[in-house]
Parts: C-alpha cells; structure tokens; sequence
C-alpha cells in the first residue's frame, strides 16, 4: 500500500538530493551501502539500550536512501539486475538489524520476554515473506501478493517504536503493534505460498 501511495510523493521531494549526489560523483551502490550500515548503526546501536526515540531517527534518515539509489540508478542509466539485487539483499541486513536491536533490548536490559519473542517472530516472518517472493520468482512465477508488504511493516514499526521513545508509552502498545506485524506477515506468507501453488498447478 505505502509502496503505491507513497513512492511517488518521496520521489519527488528527494530527487533534488539524488541530482546533488550524482553532481559529486557518489555511485548509486554507495548510496545503498552506506544506506544501510546507517540503518544498522542507528537500530543496533541505540535500540539495545533503550534509546528507541534516537535509535529511530536514526534510522529513518538512513532508509530513504533505499529512495534516493533508486533514483539515482534511474538518472545515470544504470538500473538493472546488479543494482536491484544489491538493494533487496541489504535491505533484509537493514531489517533485520531493526527487529534484531528490539530482540536485544527485551532480551535484556529491557527484560520483557513476549516483547523479545514478537520481535524475533517478526524478523523470522518478515525474511520469510521476502524468502517467499525470491523463490517464486527464481522458479519462474511470481508472489506479488500480501497484506504486508516490506515498507508498510518498516513504517508502521518505525512510527510505534518512535513514538514509545517519545512519549514513554506502554510496553503494551508497541507489543500489540509487533504482535499485528507478525500475524499479518504470516497471513502474507500464507497468501504468497497459495499464489505460487496456483501458479504451479495451472501449469502442471
């Protein structure tokens, strides 16, 4: 959903920095790299402290250039496979970094067991939607299904363990967030495994 929605409007207002990017020389794989390590950096540096405000600013600075590569592939002429294997391969590092920082922080200074297992089942989840649609499409069909895709997970996670840093909410109110994340990841996964079974058996 944030993917149709939403795209178009962050297209927009960064490619002014993508243009200043490709002005200085900086390649779109940089871009994706460093992108990522500081994703890495904001959630597993400050998210098993406790700092979940910083740790998702942090973070949300770093994830738009998950955008701006795009963008800047586009520009120069080099979109293609390399990239779009590149981008997809260190976003599952940035996720898992994300829900990986949660697990650290309520496995232990947070010391809330069920908090660190609907972390960890999200994490699991969410590589497995994205396992789910690889394969499919490594066996020649596709699994453009599901109710969560990768950037509504990343938003609606991000928003919940931001606003719990800044108003100091409830564990239970980001526990039912990363509880509804895992459900509807596995409902996603289930989607994605009967749209392939559709497609196979079509074709036997």
């Amino acid at each position: 959903m944030l993917n149709r929605y939403a795209r178009a409007f962050f297209t927009k207002l960064l490619t002014p920095v993508a243009a200043l990017l490709i002005r200085l020389g900086i390649s779109p794989d940089v871009v994706t790299i460093i992108g990522t390590l500081g994703v890495c950096f904001g959630a597993l540096a400050f998210y098993p402290r406790g700092e979940l405000l910083i740790g998702t600013l942090v973070i949300t600075v770093f994830v738009f250039s998950d955008t701006v590569d795009g963008i800047m592939a586009r520009r120069i002429g080099r979109s293609g496979n390399w990239g779009a294997y590149l981008d997809s391969t260190l976003d599952r590092i940035g996720d898992a970094a994300i829900f990986g920082g949660l697990v650290l922080w309520f496995a232990g200074d947070g010391d809330e067991a069920y908090m660190a297992a609907l972390a960890l089942a999200c994490l699991i989840l969410g590589s497995v939607v994205s396992y789910a649609k690889a394969r499919a499409e490594g066996l020649g069909m596709t699994a453009n299904v599901g109710i969560a895709e990768r950037a509504d997970r990343l938003v609606v996670v991000l928003i919940a363990t931001g606003l719990t840093g800044l108003l100091d909410l409830p564990w239970v109110v980001l526990g039912v967030v990363l509880g509804l994340l895992a459900l509807a990841s596995l409902v996603t996964v289930v989607q994605r495994i009967l749209e392939v079974r559709r497609q196979a058996l079509s074709t036997a």
